[in-house]
């Protein structure tokens, strides 16, 4: 996919002009995007009062000695499902390989590999994810409420920043504020 309108194993950074405030501070790991529509995971907050244990005690899956952190807000479509971005050193029969930048898996077993010290190197966890029907992303990208950044995959798993979408602005040497939340053409 070679194509410039397909944006897997890229990052979208909300802009000052995202019009939903479901979005307004987000980091969105595009996961799979084509003429269909896209599919991505939210990595800019953090969900109140839910963690990674909470998440294995539903599934009745061991604690002892599983790591524990915080779940991410994945995004407002289907909430109650569970969706683990990682590094590419373990995949399992469910996951998407994301070029080579990150693996998307939803499966249990790849719960219990984490929780047993067999899953990925790196790796978080999300509940519910972004989706863009056909065209839908594009036109929300002219309507200035995106910008795409190339970002590195070490953004999903940054824990000390404590605001990612002040880090990966950072990181592309741009401050927010200065951004227009208006646009317009030529």
């Amino acid at each position: 996919m070679n194509d410039p309108l397909f944006f897997s194993g890229q990052f979208l950074l909300a802009t000052p002009g995202m019009a939903d405030p479901r979005f307004s501070r987000s980091v969105v790991a595009i996961c799979s995007h084509d003429e269909n529509g896209a599919l991505g995971i939210n990595i800019g907050e953090t969900m109140e009062g839910i963690r990674f244990h909470d998440i294995l005690r539903q599934f009745d899956i061991d604690l002892t000695g599983a790591p524990d952190c915080d779940v991410h807000l994945g995004g407002p479509m289907e909430t109650q499902r569970g969706f683990i971005l990682h590094s590419l050193d373990i995949n399992m029969l469910d996951t998407l390989q994301v070029g080579d930048r990150w693996g998307l898996s939803s499966s249990v077993d790849m719960l219990k590999a984490i929780a047993q010290g067999r899953g990925p190197e790196q790796w978080i966890i999300a509940l519910g994810y972004s989706g863009w029907g056909e065209g839908q992303l594009e036109n929300e990208l002219t309507q200035n409420g995106w910008t795409i950044a190339e970002g590195s995959p070490d953004w999903l798993y940054e824990k000390r920043s404590g605001d990612k979408w002040l880090m990966a602005w950072d990181a592309l040497g741009i401050d927010p504020t200065k951004l227009s939340s208006g646009f317009g053409s030529a």
